[in-house]
């Protein structure tokens, strides 16, 4: 689960620097459409989602094998 969560986070971040680039080419050729501009906040949450979970990880399990069941 935990190399899913690692995978995932990582083409994530790729798809979150291209939504990035395509933004600002987008800026540079004019107004943008409101989908272009927003396109990168999705990518954007999921990767706080995972971010948190992989941020967690060594807490929980420092917890758990002190014997502390969270």
């Amino acid at each position: 689960m935990n190399n899913a969560i690692r995978q995932i986070h990582r083409w994530l971040s790729i798809i979150f620097t291209l939504t990035v680039i395509a933004n600002f080419v987008a800026m540079a050729l004019g107004e943008p459409p409101a989908w272009i501009v927003y396109s990168p906040l999705l990518p954007l949450f999921l990767l706080l989602f995972t971010g948190l979970y992989m941020f967690a990880l060594p807490y929980v399990a420092g917890a758990r094998r002190a014997g502390k069941h969270v």
